[in-house]
């Protein structure tokens, strides 16, 4: 059974920057996509990055370029996301979650199995 936990999330003042953590257990697939979603309260999920282990990519959504970035370290099998110039409006429950399908065009994954628990990211003016 897959397992996804997140960490680093927290408050900080806008123009920092935190980086999230997604570490995955009773992962053996080989095939598969990992992403970063977020929802504030009010709004709908929106998804923030992905990284597809298929062709090795890695996208962000237009609301984060140049801000976020998403990596993986396969020897831990985390997902990370770099966050940087924190706006109030990235606050929201950041969750990671994997799949063992293929891409939406969207920038998310499909047939996604997993979802962690969450981490509080909250940005302050």
């Amino acid at each position: 059974q897959v397992q996804l936990v997140e960490s680093g999330g927290g408050s900080v003042q806008a123009g920092g920057s935190l980086r999230l953590s997604c570490t995955a257990s009773g992962f053996t697939y080989i095939r598969y996509c990992m992403g970063w979603f977020r929802q504030s309260p009010g709004k709908e999920r929106e998804v923030v990055a992905r990284f597809y282990r298929n062709t090795g990519s890695r996208s962000v959504a237009d609301s984060v370029k140049g801000r976020f970035t998403v990596s993986k370290d396969n020897a831990k099998n985390t997902l990370y996301l770099q966050m940087n110039s924190l706006k109030p409006e990235d606050t929201a429950m950041y969750h990671c979650a994997a799949g063992t399908g293929g891409v939406t065009s969207g920038g998310g994954c499909t047939d996604i199995g997993s979802w962690g628990q969450g981490t509080q990211v909250t940005v302050s003016s």
